[in-house]
Formats: structure tokens, C-alpha cells, sequence
């Protein structure tokens, strides 16, 4: 029994739904959802700005995903009063205190860290913390001064905070590095409560830094995860380095776009789908 061809009619309907079906993605792939990832509502004055670091040879390095408003003075004295330490400069000296305090493990709580560049510049300030006294586990940031007066009036800071999990041999220069647990959205969200827990920040919001991902790699090749975006602490104005008394605390407001709910949304079902399929590492 030989089957009838599909009638002029339905081919012309069929057509029409893959047309709309195309067109509906178009849309969503390129016009509604770019539009809709990418948001500088709070701090305007860093659209368009390259938002990944690059390493001495010029690799493509950690993405940034942290920011602090405020001077430097106050950006310095706030990570200390969060329990961050100012990391050392590169030396001979301290190059050799490190490695012993890797091999020996022993303390070395300013130990310094490797020069990450944002366009061609390397990092301003650089801070971290130990994890059990040694300086092969650490929490660590660095900091560029990006724009000299933001939407507040005051310097906008942003940067790249990783946690360094062990020593190893880089994977792209075989030179002797730390390597970064893959979850820096996890290291971004530990900055930037430490900040609040000292009671110094007047709010919070996000923009957008690379846009998620879920297999990026660093300078080192050391593979990350994240959803793209950069936290903003925005330091309170009164805060005084030269006046150490006790500052009045500050509880912060969480500023959040119309679009923040509906990202954080996409991204964490998108990550839960890739952890249930092995594409990205599950929390411990």
C-alpha cells in the first residue's frame, strides 16, 4: 500500500512553524538574551571593558569578579579590617620564603603572589588568606584601580579572586604555580561577605564581567566555572584609614537589577544540569 504525499498545504504549514521556530531562536540566541546577560545599570562607565586577565605571556588569565568602591586608602584598610593580608612584591627573598613555607609547611601570611596584567597593567593591590597556616592553600585577590570616579564619586576597584587548592606544574608553561579551584564565583561570594561581616560596606550590586561559562581556563590551565558576573562592594564613604577608633557598623543594601533574578535563575539551572552530567564539578 503505497503512502500519499504530504498535501501543497501542509508543506507550506510545516514551513511556516520551522520559519517562526528559527526566527524565535534568533531572537532569544542574539538579540534577547545578550541584551538581557549583559548589565551595567549600577556602573555605567564599565561597559565595554575587557574583563579578563592576562598572565606574563600574554594568556588569556582569571577573569575578574570582584569589585570595591572607595579611595585606596580605604580599599587597603577595609581588606584589613576583613582579615586580609597585603601580599609581599616578588623577591628573591620572598620567592625562597615561600617555596619553604610550601615545602616545610609553615606560615607565611603576606606571601607574595604572581603578577596577573588587565591591559597590559599589572595588578594594584593584591591581598590574601591562609587556609591551615601554609602558603600552598590560600585565598587570594588581586585588585586594579579601574575608573577614578564611579556612579558614587568615588574609585572603582575591580578584580580576580581565586582560591589557590595546591602547588603543581602549570599546564601551559611548566613553570612551578599554584592551581585555582574551578568554583571562583564561590571565592568571589567569600570576599565579598568578609567585607560585609566587618560591618564597612553600604551595598552591594552585580554587573557584568565575562558572561558565564563553563569551561574557561586561566593562564595556567587550570579549568574554572563561573556565571559571569562581578560583585560590587561599595565601601561606606565614612570610613576612615586614618582614624582607626571603632567604626559605627553598617548593614548593606543589596541593589539588584531587573534582570539579576531572572540571570541567576538561567545560570543555576544551567550548572545544575552540567553537574548532573559531569561538565562541571560538584560543591563538596
Amino acid at each position: 500500500m503505497s503512502q500519499e504525499a504530504p498535501s501543497t498545504s501542509t508543506i507550506w504549514w510545516l514551513a511556516r512553524v520551522i520559519a517562526i521556530v528559527v526566527g524565535v531562536y534568533v531572537l532569544l540566541a542574539y538579540v534577547v538574551l545578550p541584551a538581557l546577560w549583559f548589565d551595567y545599570e549600577h556602573q555605567p562607565g564599565l561597559a565595554g571593558r575587557n574583563m579578563v586577565t592576562a598572565n606574563a605571556q600574554g594568556i588569556p588569565g582569571d577573569p575578574l569578579n570582584v569589585g570595591v568602591v572607595g579611595s585606596k586608602a580605604q580599599v587597603a584598610y577595609a581588606m584589613t579590617l576583613a582579615g586580609w593580608k597585603p601580599a609581599d612584591a616578588i623577591t628573591f627573598r620572598t620567592s625562597v620564603e615561600i617555596g619553604l613555607s610550601v615545602v616545610l609547611d609553615r606560615p607565611y601570611a603576606d606571601a607574595p603572589v604572581s603578577n596577573l596584567f588587565l591591559d597590559g597593567r599589572k595588578q594594584d593591590l593584591a591581598f590574601e588568606r591562609l587556609v591551615d597556616g601554609s602558603a600552598d592553600r590560600r585565598h587570594h585577590v588581586r585588585l586594579w584601580h579601574i575608573l577614578d570616579k564611579g556612579v558614587e564619586g568615588h574609585g572603582v576597584w575591580l578584580g580576580s579572586a581565586t582560591y589557590d587548592r595546591g602547588v603543581g606544574v602549570s599546564h601551559d608553561t611548566l613553570q612551578i604555580t599554584h592551581h585555582i579551584d574551578p568554583d571562583i564565583d564561590r571565592e568571589r561570594d567569600f570576599v565579598i561577605t568578609s567585607l560585609k561581616d566587618a560591618w564597612i560596606v553600604q551595598q552591594t550590586y552585580q554587573v557584568t564581567g565575562t558572561g558565564p561559562t563553563l569551561t574557561g581556563r586561566n593562564g595556567e590551565g587550570d579549568s574554572y566555572y563561573t556565571d559571569g558576573e562581578i560583585t560590587i562592594a561599595v565601601l561606606d564613604p565614612a570610613l576612615d584609614p586614618n582614624a582607626p577608633a571603632a567604626h559605627a557598623p553598617v548593614t548593606p543594601v543589596v541593589k539588584t537589577s531587573r534582570f539579576a533574578e531572572t540571570k541567576q535563575s538561567i545560570w543555576n539551572a544551567v550548572l545544575k544540569a552540567a553537574r548532573a552530567v559531569g561538565l562541571a564539578p560538584k560543591r563538596p
